[in-house]
């Protein structure tokens, strides 16, 4: 396995992180974070026209660029450095890899290129009410129906699910329970039955919402309760690209507290210069550096279909939320009574730290499937 970046790959970075500079400052983060839709249209169009980033990891075979996990690690960590708010981890990361992953060869090469292209934006609905993120918290019931099925249940916490103009659900069939009788069914966000609320959540960089199903019509993805094995593989690959995210938030707090300790004066001298904070920012380098490792070897393993990938992304995402949220309490102090105020930044990043901690699974949540898949 390779734990290193190509040459190609580190220019592809330098090229995202250009884009990202360019449309992405955090004053447009302040703005687009206030909005309904959370987002601006004109740069995703160029950010998949131009740059061609949600067809990244997509097989060339459905309209993508035939990539793989790591060169969307890059992206997610470069997105996570800039806080770019863009409906890219609902539409790339967890829509197109449930399509890949449940869809039948016809339904991916009829449903994928408009993802590639960003034509359609759609998000995945997993966890509901309970705020699971295991097979066995999902109650929502898809019920066979006029050649189709109709759901009946809620999503809640859902990515962009105000936004989205696919909807990809989760369901059971009735009578079903635990890993049995899970499939996938994908409907129209404005089809009849469907009831969409947005939340408000703490991190408003990210947009959530609650989704209420009522007889809504919806069609099969793949083979009817056989949803299991793909829904795990998807929430492994979103876990993985997480991570990356996360450590890319992490090291934009490591960079910012160093630059303050540098800059901020005391006594006659930088507070940088002592001890204290030295030892502060040292913690947070060690912190994030170990993120990184586990986040990139994650990828790494999820591009050759490594057998120990599902332990490997539960490791990545514990490790990775807990350094950003270490990593963000630690720059907030460092910044002093500054670093509370809402016109300095960091509290941006710290949000994003709290609410990425939760999405996906707490790392306690996946310590346990970790210690459950190596047999401890």
């Amino acid at each position: 396995m390779i734990f290193s970046f190509t040459d190609e790959q580190e220019q592809f970075r330098s090229v995202v992180q250009r884009f990202l500079k360019q449309n992405s400052p955090i004053t447009e983060v302040r703005r687009l974070m206030e909005t309904e839709e959370g987002y601006d249209p004109d740069v995703w169009r160029e950010l998949s026209e131009d740059l061609g980033l949600p067809a990244i990891h997509i097989p060339e075979a459905y309209g993508g660029a035939g990539f793989g996990p790591v060169e969307l690690g890059i992206v997610m960590e470069e997105l996570g450095r800039s806080l770019l708010c863009a409906p890219y981890f609902s539409t790339t990361v967890m829509a197109a890899n449930a399509i890949l992953n449940a869809g039948s060869e016809a339904q991916k090469l009829d449903m994928l290129p408009a993802f590639a292209r960003g034509e359609q934006l759609a998000t995945l609905a997993v966890t509901e009410s309970n705020g699971r993120w295991d097979a066995a918290g999902i109650e929502c019931i898809a019920s066979p129906a006029d050649g189709g099925f109709q759901l009946n249940g809620t999503k809640n916490f859902v990515l962009d699910g105000c936004l989205a103009d696919l909807l990809i659900v989760v369901a059971r069939n009735p009578g079903t329970t635990d890993n049995d009788g899970l499939s996938f069914f994908a409907l129209d966000g404005n089809t009849d039955g469907t009831n969409r609320r947005a939340l408000e959540p703490m991190d408003a960089t990210r947009k959530l919402a609650r989704i209420e199903f009522n007889n809504a019509q919806a069609t099969l993805i793949g083979e009817l309760g056989a949803g299991f094995a793909p829904l795990r593989k998807t929430l492994d690959q979103a876990a993985v690209a997480l991570a990356n995210e996360m450590v890319g938030g992490a090291q934009a707090l490591l960079d910012a507290a160093v630059e303050y300790a540098k800059m901020r004066m005391q006594f006659g001298r930088a507070i940088g210069s002592f001890q204290a904070i030295k030892h502060k920012c040292a913690d947070m380098l060690i912190d994030v550096e170990l993120a990184k490792s586990a986040a990139y070897h994650a990828a790494q393993a999820a591009a050759v279909d490594d057998s120990d990938t599902s332990a490997l992304a539960s490791l990545a995402k514990a490790c990775a939320s807990d350094a950003y949220v270490r990593t963000a309490a630690h720059c907030i102090q460092i910044h002093g009574g500054i670093g509370f105020t809402w016109d300095n930044d960091t509290h941006l990043w710290y949000k994003r730290a709290k609410s990425s901690e939760a999405f996906l699974g707490l790392p306690d949540y996946h310590r346990e499937l970790l210690m459950q898949q190596w047999g401890s």
